[in-house]
């Protein structure tokens, strides 16, 4: 992030793929009126407003092997996955 002058990261979720969504990720430059600021670990990451519902109580983790590195989502509110492991189906949350 710091090559490309941002100073935080943005998660979403978008309509695509087999199963239905795919979580997003891009860089941004200050939050969105409507995002939510989420810091964990001293980690701050920046939640779409739209995808709020999709990811409430949903984990990032960064994974690094010798063969791939990448972003790893543990997400409650999945329900399924394509076999290329690429595209969800993910329900809202519900309010309690």
């Amino acid at each position: 992030m710091a090559e490309r002058g941002k100073g935080y990261l943005r998660v979403g979720v978008s309509n695509g793929g087999c199963a239905g969504m795919e979580y997003t990720m891009d860089y941004a430059d200050a939050p969105a009126s409507l995002d939510e600021v989420v810091t964990d670990k001293d980690v701050t990451i920046l939640v779409d407003a739209s995808a709020v519902l999709f990811l409430l109580g949903a984990q990032i983790d960064y994974e690094a092997s010798m063969l791939h590195s990448k972003f790893v989502f543990k997400n409650p509110n999945e329900t399924d996955a394509c076999g290329c492991g690429i595209s969800v189906t993910i329900a809202p949350a519900k309010a309690v």
